[in-house]
């Protein structure tokens, strides 16, 4: 079962909300501009998660960023080739 709705009224600039109305589909504008609300959410949650994280052990510096995209790049070759074998 679905969560409640409620009806709201907002206001945006016409050409964010006549591309949101081509772009939705067939699930509708409400739908469409609840997912970019729920997806913003998420970011507002893990950039407090980074802020906390950063506040007590210091920021995150570029080089620890580079080697954690290079493990999930390595990760995710590796799925791509496990996934290419068990298709054989």
């Amino acid at each position: 079962m679905s969560e409640p709705t409620g009806k709201y009224s907002i206001t945006m600039p016409r050409d964010i909300a006549e591309a949101a109305k081509a772009r939705s589909g067939p699930s509708g504008l409400s739908a469409y501009v609840a997912a970019a609300v729920a997806r913003q959410i998420e970011r507002d949650n893990l950039n407090e998660i980074i802020q906390v994280a950063e506040a007590e052990h210091g920021p995150i510096s570029d080089e620890e960023i580079q080697s954690v995209r290079d493990q999930l790049h390595h990760a995710r070759d590796q799925q791509q080739a496990q996934g290419g074998a068990d298709a054989a």
